[in-house]
């Protein structure tokens, strides 16, 4: 029952909302078994590709033409890169640097957040390494001195990589101690909980589920609502200068 097309999906030139609700699956190229809710693309103005994967039992997906971040959110993955093995459950995430080939197998339903995106490499920085790791053993800091925000950085903070992952953490509510306007691009996925974003000159609520692209110099700031803790998966294009100067 779409409710005569009302949604809670916005999409705007400076950013997206986009609900489970208007969520539209398709096959992509280099998966068997797999569906791709595909939620930002360079048809959208980003300058990165993030989707949720949808793995049915015994799927299967290739990778290795650009960089991949894959962060599982539900069911079990096995990821066979560089000649080894690693099994990866909810929280658990891998990075891939471009030109690493790898599969992605699932013996199961399971779910991931994939973030793609085409590496700009540094003069004099080395290149980046295939990374493995948990959410839970990564510390979180508290975020511009908010002890009720905290991060937890899933990339190293080097200049060999072009794009940072952090999970944010607010108790109920907490905010933004200010209205973030930056040149960065993000993908948001929320993970957990609730609460309103502004996002440019509009307020939305946003649920466990939701995703949003925010383009450069968006206005935004997010407050957590309700009695949980709000949870959400972040990405932002990091340690680049504007104009591309600097690469190889």
């Amino acid at each position: 029952m779409h409710h005569l097309g009302s949604t809670r999906s916005s999409a705007k030139p400076s950013y997206l909302l986009q609900t489970p609700d208007t969520f539209i699956r398709s096959p992509l190229p280099g998966a068997e078994g797999v569906e791709f809710i595909v939620h930002a693309a360079p048809q959208l103005g980003a300058r990165f590709t993030q989707m949720t994967a949808e793995f049915s039992a015994g799927s299967s997906m290739d990778g290795g033409e650009w960089q991949r971040f894959v962060y599982v959110l539900d069911g079990k993955l096995e990821l066979k890169a560089a000649g080894k093995k690693y099994s990866l459950a909810p929280g658990k995430f891998a990075y891939l640097p471009q030109g690493t080939e790898h599969t992605l197998n699932a013996r199961g339903i399971a779910r991931a957040a994939v973030i793609e995106k085409p590496y700009e490499p540094l003069h004099g920085a080395d290149a980046p390494e295939l990374l493995v790791g948990d959410e839970s053993a990564v510390k979180a800091s508290a975020v511009m001195g908010e002890d009720s925000l905290r991060a937890r950085a899933l990339l190293p903070d080097g200049p060999e990589y072009d794009f940072a992952v952090n999970v944010l953490t607010y108790d109920p509510g907490a905010s933004l101690p200010l209205v973030e306007i930056h040149v960065m691009e993000h993908g948001l996925l929320m993970l957990e909980g609730g609460g309103i974003y502004r996002l440019g000159d509009d307020w939305h609520p946003v649920y466990a589920g939701d995703f949003i692209w925010m383009g450069a110099f968006c206005p935004q700031w997010f407050a957590a609502l309700g009695k949980r803790p709000a949870k959400y998966l972040l990405y932002k294009d990091w340690r680049r200068h504007p104009l591309g100067a600097g690469s190889k």
